[in-house]
């Protein structure tokens, strides 16, 4: 019960955010809003043997869909959001109730893994119901469109190394940050009875380590982490997944806190961290996404454009354009929970175009309860904030302002030299040659290899 109120008690709060006053809506027009959204409630993903199902001898919750695929209440939730959001452009004059498009006004567009694709059609659904609108994807199902992929499209020695210090800054470095992880893995481990599971049982696993955790940072590629922590994060994020899907703070017989959930979810907030929000690699990871944002806000004929990817998207988005995102209230995830959308909204005073950033989402007991949203009962509204520029006394940037934001960090990219790799791969661990790259495990560079485990040119090594 103590949960429920508390979950609640900022509704009025919550509303305020969202009801724009008189005094607004008689200066300033609703021009355009842009949606970045995360998908919603999905399955665990199943690649890699599915190895959280093996680190505890419990049985995970039912799935009502396959592996990394929408769920069932995920496509229910889109649709309440959709329907929210009708409400609201309506309510601001941005478009008529059944509205049905015409020309390039409105425009859906979504990564062709199916979670997302799902997640734009759902939306889409419940925002424009008299409409059939057609979800733009340019892949056959579950392809990842380039677009929406947080991969390296340009890569040289040098940026490789800038990237891998600013992972070495972001908390006090990789192993210090999830070393603060410690009580939570834990945590997990008790909650999962993993010294009873069939991983430990044959001697595979039998707890979750992070001393190994070693970084890829290549082109044409994601950022990727190798080690145990990437099994820490998986099973965090079935366990989430499944207190959503399952409407119940408890799991495998132990009833957590919202503390401890949002303990939980820190374990992807490290492993998302460290991945796609170093500053230098976001501008890299998020350019296709920050060009197609830029050119949508300095469009006069589209009214809405919906665009679906993931939490990475975000994350990466973010970061390249100093986005502050807000602590979260009332939700697992801190700072990015699921089906959230980083909305930019255009207003105009009728001689000069404004920016309200925000972030949107449903509350964990609006996910749990399938809660019908409305101006009423709104879901969550939280500020974004940008390092560096200064919102009017309304909470509106400039777009002036956020267009030369935008501008700056694709010139980092652009500034980015795609060169070839001076790095070879040797024949053996020994054989390394004068211009092969060691690291320890921890990412930092070392002049020449140390015994016990080095990476050496990209591969695991073992100097005896």
């Amino acid at each position: 019960m103590y949960t429920i109120l508390l979950l609640f008690a900022a509704n009025t709060l919550i509303q305020a955010q969202i009801t724009r006053s008189n005094d607004f809506r008689a200066k300033y027009e609703l021009k355009e809003v842009v949606v970045m959204s995360r998908h919603n409630i999905r399955s665990p993903l199943s690649s890699g043997g599915a190895a959280y199902q093996r680190v505890t001898p419990h049985q995970w919750f039912e799935w009502s869909s396959p592996g990394s695929q929408l769920s069932l209440r995920g496509g229910v939730l889109e649709t309440e959001m959709g329907q929210f959001f009708r409400k609201w452009v309506v309510n601001e004059g941005l478009l008529p109730d059944n509205y049905r498009p015409v020309d390039d006004d409105v425009l859906f567009y979504a990564n062709s893994r199916q979670r997302t694709f799902a997640t734009a059609k759902y939306f889409s659904s419940g925002f424009l119901p008299f409409a059939n609108v057609e979800i733009t994807h340019k892949y056959d199902e579950d392809k990842m469109d380039p677009v929406f992929t947080p991969k390296f499209t340009k890569m040289n020695d040098t940026y490789r190394q800038l990237v891998m210090t600013e992972i070495q800054d972001i908390h006090g470095g990789p192993q210090a940050w999830m070393e603060a992880m410690s009580p939570t893995l834990a945590l997990i481990e008790e909650i999962i009875d993993m010294k009873d599971s069939p991983a430990a049982l044959s001697g595979d696993s039998t707890h979750f380590w992070f001393d190994d955790t070693q970084f890829k940072i290549e082109k044409d590629d994601e950022p990727r982490m190798t080690g145990g922590f990437t099994l820490a994060n998986s099973v965090a994020d079935a366990l989430v997944l499944q207190c959503y899907e399952s409407e119940d703070f408890s799991v495998f017989g132990h009833a957590l806190t919202i503390e401890q959930w949002r303990a939980i979810c820190g374990i992807k907030e490290v492993y998302d961290g460290l991945l796609f929000t170093s500053h230098s690699a976001a501008v890299n990871l998020a350019y296709p996404l920050i060009s197609r944002i830029r050119n949508e806000l300095q469009r006069s004929d589209r009214k809405f454009m919906f665009l679906c990817g993931h939490d990475s998207n975000l994350a990466s988005i973010g970061a390249a354009l100093g986005m502050q995102f807000p602590e979260t209230e009332q939700a697992l995830e801190l700072h990015t929970p699921i089906g959230s959308k980083l909305v930019f909204e255009k207003w105009s005073d009728g001689s000069q175009e404004y920016i309200a950033v925000n972030l949107v989402y449903q509350n964990v007991n609006q996910l749990q309860s399938r809660t019908l949203l409305s101006l009423q009962t709104p879901p969550m509204v939280k500020p974004v904030t940008i390092a560096g520029l200064t919102a009017n006394s309304d909470g509106l940037y400039s777009l002036t302002d956020i267009d030369h934001r935008f501008a700056e960090a694709m010139a980092e990219y652009e500034a980015i030299e795609d060169a070839p790799s001076s790095i070879t791969t040797p024949s053996t661990h020994q054989s390394t040659s004068s211009v092969a790259k060691v690291y320890n495990l921890q990412g930092q560079m070392l002049n020449e290899p140390r015994r016990g485990t080095n990476i050496v040119n990209g591969k695991k090594t073992f100097i005896r």
